[in-house]
Order: structure tokens, then C-alpha cells, then sequence
């Protein structure tokens, strides 16, 4: 399994920047600490959605980051990302792994400590809880389950769990006592009056 070298993965949405370039946020977290890239755009059809990925795969090059294609495995190889990520409705990981090889990544996606063992054991390389938090981005998944649903998930799987909804800088100190370290964001850097300050402090709370 290949080894997951970074703590805050950086979730895209280029409607929810506060204006502003996606490309031009995304450097500006990578500016400040990002080295892991969810691209997640989904109403972008196949052509330009790997348009925009391999603009991003040479961002991230530049800063040694990694890249995440949500959901689509045709892209990610196209682009020559860095894995896939997948949701609960995407393709079985098994799949993806045969499509993959065996050195790139796949996230996955989850919602109950049965979903994380499912993708754990499934042989999944990084999985991303939530909603842990209240947020717009989540609400098809239901109400925010808490940090106590983190830890009961974070416990149940040796695979790194990453927190995901609503997460901001003042949630930290009460997510690594849930059981994990790791977080994916969205709006808390994208939608930042400075992204690169707020990647900085938000690692550097992690690391704490």
C-alpha cells in the first residue's frame, strides 16, 4: 500500500473561491503547506475536466504535490495524477485498482465506520470521513456525526483517516483528540481572505 505522506488534502471548487482563479488559490495553498489536491468538479464533462487537471498536475509538480481525480479513473491516468478518489456510488476500489495498477492511490469516501472497514479492506489507501461538521457541501450526506463517530472510525481501521465537513482552524485541537490528525477542506482555504496563510496555520495546528 502506498504510503500517504501528507495531513490536510486540499478539496476542489472553483465556485467557491470568493471570485478568484482556482489555479490562483491552489497555488497559494500550496504557498503555504498543500501537498495533496482533490480535484473535484463535477459538472465538468470529460474534455475540459482533463483540461483542468493537467494544469493542476503541473502545479503541482512545481510544489510537489500530489493529485486526487475525483471519480474519474480515465482522467487521473490521462493527466498522470497521482490516484482517484472515490464516493460510495463511484467505481468498487477493486476496479479501480485493476484499472490503476497497484502504485498509484485511491481515497475513499465514507460515512459509517462499516463504509470505512468496507473501503479499508477493499484495499483503499487514505479514506475521508464525514460530515464531522455542519456544512453546505454535505448536505446530501445528512446531519454533521461528530467527532465521537470520528473516533469510533479512526478506531476501526488502521488506513489514515482524513475529517471532512465544516472543518475549521478551531476544530483542530478537538479532531486529534478524536483519533486523527488528518483533514480535507474545502471553503476553509479556498474561501480564505489569504489561502496561503490560512493552509499555514491550519498544518501548523495539525503538527501541534
Amino acid at each position: 500500500m502506498p504510503a500517504i505522506g501528507f495531513d490536510l488534502y486540499l478539496v476542489t471548487d472553483r465556485k467557491t473561491t470568493a471570485g478568484r482563479d482556482l489555479l490562483w488559490v491552489l497555488e497559494q495553498a500550496m504557498e503555504g503547506g498543500v501537498r495533496a489536491v482533490q480535484l473535484r468538479e463535477k459538472d465538468l464533462e470529460g474534455r475540459p475536466l482533463l483540461e483542468l487537471a493537467r494544469k493542476v498536475k503541473a502545479l503541482c509538480d512545481r510544489y510537489g504535490a500530489e493529485l486526487f481525480v475525483n471519480d474519474r479513473v480515465d482522467v487521473a491516468l490521462a493527466a498522470d495524477a497521482t490516484g482517484v478518489h472515490l464516493a460510495a456510488n463511484s467505481l468498487p476500489v477493486a476496479v479501480a485498482r485493476e484499472l490503476l495498477g497497484p502504485d498509484r492511490k485511491i481515497g475513499v469516501s465514507t460515512h459509517s465506520v462499516d463504509e470505512a472497514r468496507a473501503a479499508a479492506a477493499a484495499g483503499a489507501d487514505l479514506i475521508v470521513f464525514g460530515p464531522v461538521y455542519p456544512t453546505p457541501s454535505k448536505l446530501a450526506f445528512g446531519a454533521p456525526q461528530g467527532p465521537a463517530a470520528l473516533k469510533a472510525v479512526t478506531g476501526a481501521t488502521s488506513v489514515p483517516v482524513f475529517a471532512i465537513g465544516g472543518v475549521k482552524q478551531n476544530h483542530l485541537p478537538e479532531i486529534k483528540a478524536h483519533g486523527t490528525a488528518r483533514i480535507a477542506v474545502i471553503s476553509a482555504i479556498s474561501e480564505a481572505p489569504d489561502p496561503r496563510a490560512a493552509a499555514r496555520d491550519m498544518l501548523a495546528a495539525l503538527r501541534a
